[in-house]
């Protein structure tokens, strides 16, 4: 056995020339995705502080199953639990303005738990 720790390497779901970039009113350019199996496209994520993103559509990861060492979480209930978050902290949902300032403060529970994605 060699005493080398080796790293499981995740595939980027970005392209490595970004193409399709949408522009948004509050958060800036945003970037497409696809799975990282068999590229099916899926939405976006923003292209400002974003230095990866590795996704699996619901097909590829039934068929093959979690990524080792990763924790897999639909969409919808990522975005349920930031949902319950603004609605416990602030009592509301906040706008995507007021979202972007939040991420920005590491010291937030709401921002950390937006970093997970």
């Amino acid at each position: 056995m060699s005493n080398v720790e080796t790293k499981d390497i995740l595939p980027d779901s970005r392209l490595k020339a970004p193409k399709g970039a949408k522009p948004s009113r509050t958060l800036g350019w945003w970037t497409p995705v696809f799975c990282a199996i068999c590229g099916v496209p899926y939405g976006y994520v923003p292209e400002e502080n974003c230095t990866f993103a590795c996704w699996l559509c619901n097909e590829c990861s039934e068929t093959h199953g979690a990524v080792f060492g990763t924790m897999m979480m639909p969409d919808e209930v990522f975005w349920e639990k930031v949902r319950q978050a603004q609605i416990e902290r602030y009592g509301r949902l906040l706008t995507d303005q007021e979202l972007s300032k939040v991420a920005d403060d590491s010291s937030s529970s709401l921002a950390k738990l937006l970093k997970e994605n």
